[in-house]
């Protein structure tokens, strides 16, 4: 998933502060503003998913109250000509490093060069994800203040290989032990890093989303949908994200409904083709959709978001649709309820799904509720204000300021 997030009323809120914050820093310590790195995204403006989105927020943040933000970002070239340079964004810097590699080697080659610069450069380095960890210890040896958001358990899924299972699992010891603070977004997550590292080590911040009041219904009709008549899921098609469980419970007999599954196919793909085989004709494959305007209609506007995902902490697909009011369905496991709550609908094989599913289309009450309950979930747990300053704090600790 990915989405462009408009941070004019975060910046017009805070820019008042900017002038105040930066001089009551230089007021303290005759230092400059400190300084933070951002690694382990592809980069900003937000275009490929939550870390992205998440980097782009914290970065707007935190330039306007006073620090210096450089995150670096992935750039695809045929052929390298400038391995680094440095552009600005808004008042960020945009650390480009280039690559002329694919896919996995690519991102490899990405997470060795930004080490490397990294290295060189003053600040905090904020380390999005483990999975270049294998070169996080070169920044310790350098002297810098490492602080890692673990992500998810990625060596527990299913899809991966062993070897990449090992991988994984060898990359997330080595953020735990190299990495000063380690950030859980999920209270699983954090207890599941407690086996690597004492809690001492370890704090908890959520994933932020924003409200959504209203959305232009204007994609709906491109697509054919009206509100309320339709089920939507949006996340990659993969085994451990259920899609194949929703799709058979939903088109088990006619539901006068459709159910819009997002997320991109491949030619060949086993688990892709069974899920286009158990489709009925009221299921609609329209890809994978990055506008954001269209995402947030179809989040806003639907009857409810199905959300399948095993294995992860917090995710950013479903905190989002709880700020948009989103009935969810989702499959019962820990990670899912400790986010949506238990005023939401849960499922754990395919009939339970096919009963959830008949429920909220047929239940106009339950929907009223969970619709309710959602927005409250949203505005108590997940606002980005709370969880910015979080981080903020987080890396004022690390380098012996305190919070402004």
């Amino acid at each position: 998933m990915r989405r462009t997030i408009d941070d004019s009323d975060v910046l017009a809120q805070n820019n008042g502060d900017l002038q105040s914050h930066t001089e009551v820093i230089q007021a303290n310590d005759g230092l400059d503003p400190p300084c933070l790195l951002i690694l382990g995204c592809r980069g900003i403006p937000a275009a490929h998913g939550g870390f992205e989105t998440f980097a782009e927020r914290l970065a707007l943040f935190l330039v306007s109250r006073g620090w210096k933000v450089g995150v670096y970002c992935q750039r695809e070239v045929p052929k390298i000509d400038h391995r680094v340079s440095v552009e600005t964004w808004r008042g960020i810097e945009l650390i480009q490093v280039e690559v002329a590699s694919k896919g996995p080697q690519a991102t490899l080659e990405f997470d060795a060069y930004s080490v490397l610069d990294a290295a060189r450069r003053e600040g905090v380095c904020l380390v999005l994800g483990y999975n270049g960890a294998i070169f996080l210890p070169y920044l310790r040896l350098r002297g810098r203040r490492v602080v890692t958001n673990m992500d998810g358990i990625e060596w527990k899924r299913p899809k991966w290989s062993w070897p990449v299972q090992a991988w994984f699992w060898i990359n997330e010891w080595i953020a735990a032990w190299t990495s000063h603070r380690l950030i859980a977004d999920h209270p699983q997550i954090a207890n599941h890093l407690a086996t690597r590292r004492p809690r001492r080590a370890i704090a908890t911040i959520a994933y932020g989303g924003d409200p959504v009041p209203f959305a232009d219904p204007a994609p709906l009709a491109n697509m054919g949908l009206t509100p309320d008549g339709y089920l939507v899921s949006i996340a990659r098609i993969e085994p451990d994200n259920n899609i194949l469980t929703m799709v058979e419970a939903f088109s088990r007999r006619r539901r006068e409904c459709k159910f819009v599954v997002l997320g991109s196919f491949i030619l060949g793909n086993r688990y892709h083709e069974a899920v286009l085989a158990a489709a009925s004709e009221e299921v609609i494959f329209p890809g994978a959709i990055y506008d954001p305007t269209t995402v947030r209609s179809l989040r806003y506007y639907a009857r409810a978001y199905l959300h399948g995902h095993t294995v992860g902490g917090t995710n950013p697909s479903l905190v989002e649709a709880l700020w948009a009011g989103s009935v969810v369905v989702a499959h019962d496991n820990l990670f899912n309820r400790h986010t949506a709550g238990e005023d939401q609908i849960y499922f754990s094989d395919n009939f339970s799904c096919e009963s959830a599913i008949e429920l909220i289309l047929s239940d106009d009450d339950r929907v009223t509720r969970a619709r309710r309950a959602a927005r409250v979930r949203a505005e108590q747990n997940f606002s980005w204000d709370i969880v910015l300053h979080a981080y903020e704090q987080e890396c004022l600790t690390l380098i012996g300021k305190r919070q402004f």
